[in-house]
């Protein structure tokens, strides 16, 4: 019986690559010239939480550097993103778990000033009864301890559950708590998030074959 849906944001909720792919030019034009074409950053960026990033990409510089250049990094996202809209179908998906009594939350990694901004953008702020972050946690995606926390703050078990993801980090920590895990094909292609782990590879949430999947658990 399904009691649960689990949500990552960034590429899932909404289609935000795009945005984070400018932020990223920009901080690492300012930065020293660099230049992110939009395979590396599908590649070696989408998905992953910032400390282990951010050490990667700026080998050189002391982690308060990193963290510096974390911040500025969002501060751009965030300033690219005043209004964001909802991933098509998700508000009906969303209406549905509620009348249903569904427990519902977000599992991200991405701070949780973004997360935040985001939720607001799309005036979904209040649809959640929690929203984990990543960062507040002792490991990130592709760890599953983001959602296993997730599972736990829901009371709900793994098999009663679904998990929505667009990265492959994401697919990975999902799949790998034991979630039947839907990936959404917004940032990768339906073989690689197969590949990940996903159960289903959706284009978005009016996609008939996940109301399927919704209705065949109960």
């Amino acid at each position: 019986m399904l009691t649960a849906l689990l949500f990552d944001l960034d590429g899932t909720l909404t289609d935000t690559d795009t945005l984070h792919l400018q932020a990223f030019r920009q901080l690492l034009r300012e930065h020293d010239g660099r230049e992110l074409s939009q395979a590396q950053f599908d590649a070696q960026v989408s998905g992953r939480a910032n400390g282990e990033l951010f050490a990667e990409l700026f080998a050189d510089a002391s982690p308060q550097q990193c963290l510096a250049l974390a911040d500025r990094k969002e501060a751009l996202f965030r300033s690219l993103a005043p209004s964001l809209a909802p991933m098509p179908g998700l508000l009906r998906l969303l209406e549905h778990g509620q009348a249903c009594g569904l427990g519902m939350c977000v599992v991200t990694n991405a701070p949780r000033l973004n997360a935040e901004h985001m939720l607001q953008a799309m005036g979904l702020e209040a649809r959640f009864e929690h929203v984990l972050v990543a960062e507040e946690l002792e490991r990130a995606k592709p760890d599953p301890l983001p959602y296993l926390t997730g599972l736990q703050r829901l009371g709900a078990e793994a098999g009663q559950a679904l998990a929505f993801e667009d990265s492959l980090p994401g697919v990975k920590a999902a799949s790998g708590a034991g979630i039947f895990t839907v990936g959404v094909a917004t940032t990768q292609t339906a073989e690689r998030l197969m590949d990940a782990g996903a159960g289903l590879v959706i284009e978005d949430f009016d996609d008939a074959r996940l109301w399927a999947l919704i209705e065949s658990m109960g």
